[in-house]
């Protein structure tokens, strides 16, 4: 093997994808990430990184393009950390991530023999964000807002943005010739100091209804008046301005405290014929049309008859347990932020449904509690955040033998171990699965996987 050396020329091929769209490829066996390129390409790159086990290389020039490239269609495409799948064409981006689901079960999970169909796209795969969050900073003594560039926290600006809603783009805009207009002060990572933080817009895309949140390091929105005279004038659908208050040093994006300026402190939308409010810190799918494809294969895979118990874990604010509901007889909904619970019993009772009950508490510890107290499920569905189930949580699933357990995941990877550990048991098998993709353009996927219990 020859030495590797940062900055030298090499022509590499480009065999698969990490989950970061970066491809992947090989130096006499030493593994190169490179931003830009997909499989099948052979390109030409400069070594930027040479770590003992990885490198990572620029283009410098594409010997062999791949057939299923295209032009990106944002400028911004390549600095900022959004979209890093613009240049492939989106049916072989489905194909991709059908690929990076069977190939996670197997190489973690050590599963093979499970139906994983392909991947659920859009017919429409752009506009289909109803949440965007822009950071605020300061570049070369101008304001700035849009979107980190990927790995870092520079701001990069750009007029428009194809996956996000357009009025969010409007809002934004107005918002920063208000921050010009009237020298409010932007915080600065750095020293700490400084005001504005970011600005979110989140949308109700049956409703119109919109919520602008402006997150603050501070108590108060100087000239706030004149901001609500100036977006309620310009844009249609404003229901709810909120300040958020964050003062911590942390690059968690909201505070915990919220301070109505204009309207209500939430939105409406709906999610096939349920109406859920939305507050600023409500955890909502952010591709509402895919939502409903996902929910409604988490219904199809929990085979309900109207006679089950239902368990729905990690519920958030009731959204699976709403459409269980519909189906089942009795479901509880377990999530560990309680203003969601209180959210989730909010919506339970806006669409007049009283065959859920929703409980706060680390689904690990309350769940073998109701199992001890002879309250088991039928059916388990889990919908955890990126880290996967807790083991003392799969272990209850294992004791307490549910018929089925689907399992929404939006990392490939974990649910992948977590499967395995379900498998491991002898008790249940991994069925099929059901990729659905509800962030075009990137990596991400989201998916649905049936378990069902081994009959004896």
């Amino acid at each position: 093997m020859e030495e590797i050396k940062l900055n030298n020329l090499y022509t590499v091929e480009i065999t698969g994808m990490n989950h970061e769209g970066q491809g992947v490829g090989h130096i006499d066996g030493y593994i190169v990430f490179v931003d830009g390129v997909m499989p099948g390409e052979q390109v030409k790159i400069r070594l930027t990184t040479a770590k003992k086990s990885y490198g990572k290389g620029e283009v410098v020039e594409i010997i062999s393009k791949s057939p299923y490239r295209i032009t990106p269609f944002c400028s911004a495409f390549g600095k900022c950390g959004g979209c890093s799948l613009q240049h492939i064409s989106y049916k072989e981006q489905l194909n991709i991530k059908t690929d990076m689901v069977r190939e996670t079960l197997k190489r973690i999970g050590g599963i093979e023999n499970i139906l994983v169909h392909d991947t659920i796209g859009m017919d429409k795969p752009l506009n289909y964000r109803n949440k965007a969050q822009y950071p605020v900073g300061v570049e070369n003594g101008k304001s700035v807002i849009g979107f980190y560039e990927a790995r870092s926290h520079k701001i990069v600006g750009s007029d428009s943005c194809d996956i996000q809603d357009p009025l969010s783009i409007e809002i934004r805009e107005t918002f920063k010739q208000f921050i010009d207009k009237y020298n409010i002060s932007i915080y600065d990572e750095e020293t700490g100091k400084g005001l504005v933080r970011h600005i979110m817009v989140r949308t109700g895309f049956k409703t119109g209804e919109i919520m602008v949140v402006i997150v603050v390091n501070g108590t108060s929105l100087p000239y706030a008046n004149e901001f609500i005279k100036e977006i309620t004038s310009k844009v249609n659908g404003i229901k709810s301005i909120i300040l958020n208050i964050n003062t911590k040093n942390t690059n968690v994006i909201l505070g915990e405290k919220n301070i109505v300026l204009y309207g209500d402190g939430f939105i409406t939308d709906y999610i096939g014929s349920y109406k859920f409010e939305i507050s600023p810190l409500s955890f909502f799918q952010v591709n509402p049309v895919q939502t409903e494809v996902l929910y409604q294969k988490a219904l199809d895979f929990a085979g309900l008859t109207g006679r089950e118990t239902v368990f729905d874990l990690y519920c958030g604010i009731g959204t699976i347990s709403l459409f269980l509901s519909q189906k089942a007889a009795k479901v509880y909904g377990v999530e560990v932020v309680e203003d969601a619970v209180k959210d989730a019993r909010r919506n339970a009772e806006i669409n007049g449904i009283t065959n859920v009950e929703f409980f706060a508490g680390e689904a690990e510890k309350l769940i073998p509690e109701m199992y001890s107290r002879e309250i088991k499920a039928d059916v388990v569905v889990v919908d955890p955040p990126r880290k996967g189930c807790d083991e003392k949580l799969l272990n209850t699933l294992i004791e307490m033998e549910p018929s089925r357990i689907v399992y929404v995941s939006c990392n490939p990877s974990t649910l992948a171990r977590d499967l395995k550990y379900l498998c491991s048991s002898g008790k249940y098998v991994a069925v099929e699965a059901q990729p659905v993709d509800m962030f075009p353009w990137t990596m991400h996927v989201e998916c649905v996987t049936l378990m069902s219990k081994v009959e004896k």
